[in-house]
């Protein structure tokens, strides 16, 4: 964590500089020799660009509700009450903090050598492609700036949009040069850029525009999908033939309790307190002594610090058996109990939520029943990927895990998807990216699972959430990553990219089987009754169930919460009911932010014009 603490002046600089500002602040030239004049003032410097990274505290919560992500609060976004007059993102300053560097690189004040200012403009670049990389899915096309401008510089500072074309044309090439001269091949501890953090990064871009283009129905003459595809193809082979980067197969060491049935090579990526370094790309540290911690616990585990964000029972059915047949072709699968619906299951079911066998220290008592009742999780599939398993951690901001920002996974998840989009997946690739992930989750090797590619479509995977998909090797590609890369961050970008934005409207956010009402039930195997649902009021209960009372409405009710379907084959089936509607407009105007109205009224007053995004 040193490398993080160097407080030199050029530093100071960097970070006093405004967070929207495109003008370049005055510095003094001996303040510029002090950055330019080194290799060690560029270093410090550049430290300055790892503030745009995620937190630990923003990495273990970077998801909003989707539609396997079920939270008491819609994202506003996903509702009717979003405007062009609802507060977001437009900020440049990180942009015109590297674009100072660059600048600067390139100018007589920077003595250092060529290979020296090769490579830090190298990690500028990344940086501004990563900035970029942000905007293009955010907003679309954006104005492009490559240099820092003057007060007097308007028609520059007030130009309208660039196209998608420029912006993932500059990605790339920025991208290109980060890779060609960045020195570092992986950092100790991968917390800083490196090459493979170049290649990576350029995969997730291209693929990101391809499959834009392709499921938007875009064409331009600059840029075609399929050579978007093959581009994110090749860059995630530039990670692939690195014999250093390898999916992580290790269980780390748990500080609170040992033979930790939920803790396996999956789940020990986010709970490790260092970096987990064969499988992460890039990631952040955590230390306690150097005060740099995460919140994870108290997030997931309080019904009032969090957004109570649970997963649904409809994407817990995606869930494979690791003989690789589908969960839901059991018999009477939707009344199958919490209990039993875990076993034989991919084993990063029980790695991402609370399973009936999960266990934590503290408190005097280990099994853990999913949090329902206090509202935690109110569907009972309860969030501990991002956890660690001690009750200590549980209101407190001192979670001592590391978590990855870019990991090897994704990669071979955006190769797959990539060469399969093109057509050009072999059983071989298959078994390196898709079957390597679930080898790692337990599956058995078998034809059509892990060693090659599936030729059966899955009927409730392509019916709840992909209707419009007919491939069944995209269709399970589109299964693994949202299973593997659940919760990350990824889930809404992707639904966009693909043009499924109705998902998030039309998939039921639906909770654990409820086998009776107004009676205690267990779910686990502790052999203590762990719920007691029912129509009632609590004082309407018998004292003894008051502790496991959890409140159903009826469907007529205006009251936010739990309604029951009742299941033909036994008991019921709960699903949870916002207050204010999930809202998925029919013009697709949510598949991009709006400009910010503020913003294209400042543009206007100054007599320039500023485009907004469709349906805005």
């Amino acid at each position: 964590m040193k490398k993080y603490r160097i407080f030199l002046i050029c530093a100071s600089i960097a970070l006093s500089f405004s967070s929207c500002s495109l003008v370049e602040m005055p510095i003094t030239s001996g303040n510029r020799s002090i950055i330019f004049g080194s290799a060690s003032g560029l270093e410090s410097y550049s430290l300055s660009f790892y503030q745009q990274l995620p937190s630990l505290s923003s990495l273990s919560a970077r998801e909003g509700s989707t539609d396997y992500g079920v939270a008491k609060n819609v994202s506003q976004f996903y509702t009717a009450t979003y405007s062009a007059e609802t507060p977001t993102s437009w900020g440049w300053g990180n942009l015109r903090k590297v674009n100072y560097f660059i600048d600067g690189i390139h100018s007589d004040d920077c003595t250092v050598t060529q290979a020296d200012k090769d490579h830090y403009e190298g990690l500028a670049r990344w940086f501004r492609a990563y900035f970029y990389y942000d905007k293009l899915f955010t907003y679309g096309g954006v104005p492009w700036f490559d240099h820092c401008l003057n007060n007097d510089d308007l028609d520059e500072m007030y130009k309208n949009r660039d196209p998608r074309d420029t912006i993932i044309t500059h990605i790339i090439k920025d991208l290109d040069f980060a890779a060609e001269h960045i020195r570092t091949e992986s950092s100790i501890g991968n917390t800083r850029i490196s090459k493979n953090a170049a290649y990576a990064l350029k995969s997730r871009a291209c693929l990101w525009e391809a499959s834009w283009r392709k499921y938007h129905n875009i064409e331009t003459s600059q840029w075609s999908a399929e050579a978007l595809y093959r581009l994110a193809a090749e860059a995630a082979k530039a990670v692939m033939n690195d014999p250093l980067v390898k999916l992580n197969t290790t269980i780390c060491a748990d500080a609170y309790m040992t033979n930790n049935p939920s803790l396996g090579a999956y789940r020990s990526l986010f709970y490790s307190k260092e970096p987990m370094t064969d499988e992460v790309i890039l990631g952040v540290q955590a230390s306690l002594t150097d005060l740099v911690t995460g919140d994870a616990n108290w997030y997931w585990n309080s019904a009032t610090y969090g957004d109570c964000m649970c997963m649904s029972r409809a994407f817990v059915f995606t869930y494979l058996c690791t003989d690789g047949t589908p969960f839901t072709d059991k018999p009477k699968y939707k009344a199958i109990s919490f209990i039993n619906e875990f076993s034989g299951r991919d084993e990063r079911l029980a790695q991402t939520v609370k399973g009936p066998r999960y266990e934590i220290a503290g408190g005097g008592w280990r099994d853990r029943r999913p949090n329902i009742v206090d509202g935690v999780a109110i569907t009972g599939y309860q969030v501990i990927k991002f956890v660690e398993d001690a009750t200590a951690k549980n209101g407190t901001s001192k979670n001592e895990n590391s978590l990855p920002v870019i990991r090897f996974a994704e990669v071979l998840l955006n190769y797959a998807e990539a060469m399969a989009e093109l057509g050009e997946l072999s059983d071989a690739d298959w078994a390196n990216t898709i079957g390597a992930l679930r080898l790692r989750a337990g599956f058995q090797d078998k034809a059509g699972v892990t060693s090659s590619k599936p030729t059966k479509i899955d009927s409730y995977l392509k019916d709840t959430f992909y209707p419009d998909i007919n491939d069944p090797v995209i269709l399970e590609i589109r299964r693994e990553r949202a299973i593997e890369l659940v919760f990350e961050g990824f889930r809404s970008d992707d639904l966009k990219r693909w043009k499924e934005g109705k998902n998030f409207e039309r998939v039921p956010w639906t909770g654990l089987h409820v086998p009776t009402l107004d009676a205690q039930f267990d779910v686990n195997y502790d052999d203590t009754k762990d719920f007691y649902f029912t129509y009632k009021e609590y004082g309407e209960v018998p004292s003894y169930a008051q502790n496991k009372f959890v409140h159903v409405y009826p469907d007529d009710s205006p009251e936010q919460g739990l309604r029951l379907d009742e299941n033909p084959d036994g008991g019921y089936d709960p699903r949870y009911e916002v207050i204010v509607k999930r809202k998925w407009f029919d013009d697709d105007r949510q598949y991009l932010y709006p400009i910010p109205a503020e913003v294209i009224r400042e543009y206007n007053n100054r007599g320039y014009k500023l485009d907004q995004n469709p349906g805005w």
